[in-house]
């Protein structure tokens, strides 16, 4: 409530800025919409022993959770726009809520398809990396790498931290359980949203985050179709050279996370014969890496090339994957190693990323055109799901498809460093 935010901005008052309590609000929202985005990742095994659906099916369900969630994007910053930001997150997570809860009555495919797939993959994408986006853009005028950087770390941490968990929960009580306690966590971090999260800086008569203290207050903007706006911007941003190396490159990052080691590494791991609490313990290691090496990433971007900052990031990224296969065969050092590269890794490329597109389209655009370019993501994240699942059924080891991964990231640290690259000028006659 309104009222309840307005108190506790006076009680901090002199202290420290509202907006670091709406970054950690938007954190818990992310965190927990992302550890429910990887909740099937640890009740694949036991889905497919219950029920008998092969990993193809579950990988197809997958896929179209990771597709809708990245193509919700610019429609749920539209939305923010247009029904408010505040608004908007309570139904998407109430949504959410409905629909984990149900999941545990499912028992067909279908219902997991539709329950997993469709409706929690729509409602994710309106509390995921757009969120942070649009919220960063609404309270910040200095520190937006950094703000930005705890935010996206909350992606991964949530994705990876909470799953030893729920693996254990799985392990000994069976998957039902875990979506009970998914969908807990969902209504407390709901009820949180809707005492503490207000609209905009401007509702607590304050100025954004770095502006001084009498700059005048930044106005709502103009009620418009959210639909067509996230056309319109889309329709501008097509013609842009850049908007396709920020989508094709961001699609790569998504084959390469959550669409590929977020879905199968647990499952990959028991073709080595480690259960799925040990696979789903590298995992949170990965997480908590993350953590710091994301929040580090905002840190940078506000500093350095962010160009260069992704040449790095995908590129160690590519490394690491292509060594994952030979890592499970070396006693001591393998999965430790891989783990540490790739979880400082896991998601650092957000900040930079985002960095790039408000230079590029303006911070008035970029939310909407970072949520188009977080489809990309999603829908690398959907293609490396189901082509991982596929070709580790048809060849029965997930190493070609991690190869591909690698190689995929490797090309793409290429591609970065021709973002909003300036342009030499013409030399006179």
């Amino acid at each position: 409530m309104q009222a309840i935010a307005l108190w506790t901005r006076k009680r901090l008052d002199g202290r420290f800025h509202y907006a670091w309590i709406a970054i950690a609000l938007t954190f818990l929202v992310m965190l927990i919409t992302a550890g429910t985005r990887a909740t099937p990742s640890v009740m694949m095994v036991a889905l497919e022993r219950d029920f008998g659906w092969d990993r193809a099916t579950i990988s197809l369900a997958l896929s179209i959770n990771l597709a809708l969630f990245g193509l919700m994007g610019p429609f749920a910053a539209a939305a923010m726009e247009r029904f408010g930001l505040r608004r908007t997150v309570l139904v998407a997570l109430s949504i959410l809520g409905a629909a984990v809860g149900a999941s545990a009555l499912m028992q067909s495919s279908f219902q997991m398809t539709l329950l997993w797939g469709f409706i929690v993959g729509c409602a994710t994408g309106a509390t995921a990396m757009t969120l942070g986006a649009t919220v960063v853009s609404r309270w910040f005028k200095e520190r937006r790498g950094l703000a930005m950087g705890i935010l996206t770390a909350s992606t991964a941490t949530g994705q990876l931290v909470f799953l030893p968990l729920l693996a254990s929960i799985v392990e000994s009580q069976g998957w039902q359980p875990v979506v009970l306690t998914v969908a807990t966590g969902i209504a407390v971090v709901l009820a949180l949203a809707f005492l503490f999260l207000p609209e905009r800086p401007a509702e607590l008569g304050l100025p954004l985050y770095g502006e001084p203290a009498d700059a005048p207050l930044t106005p709502r903007e103009p009620h418009r179709n959210p639909i067509r706006m996230a056309f319109s911007t889309l329709a501008r941003a097509v013609k842009v050279r850049d908007f396709w190396l920020l989508f094709f490159s961001f699609f790569v990052c998504g084959a390469s996370t959550n669409g590929y080691i977020g879905t199968h590494f647990i499952a990959m791991c028991g073709d080595y014969g480690l259960d799925p609490v040990k696979g789903a313990s590298i995992l949170a290691a990965m997480g908590v890496l993350d953590l710091f090496g994301t929040t580090f990433s905002g840190w940078l971007s506000d500093r350095f090339n962010n160009r260069v900052l992704l040449f790095w990031y995908y590129g160690l990224r590519g490394l690491a994957l292509i060594y994952l296969p030979w890592a499970f065969g070396l006693s001591y050092f393998g999965l430790p190693v891989f783990a540490l590269f790739y979880g400082l890794d896991w998601v650092a490329t957000v900040p930079p990323t985002v960095r790039l597109a408000n230079d590029v389209f303006g911070p008035r655009e970029a939310p909407i055109v970072f949520g188009w370019v977080v489809a990309g993501h999603q829908l690398g994240a959907a293609f490396a799901a189901l082509l991982g699942g596929v070709l580790r059924n048809s060849l029965g080891t997930y190493t070609v498809a991690t190869m591909i991964s690698g190689a995929l990231c490797l090309v793409a640290a290429v591609m970065v460093l021709r973002i909003n690259r300036p342009r030499p000028a013409l030399a006179s006659a």
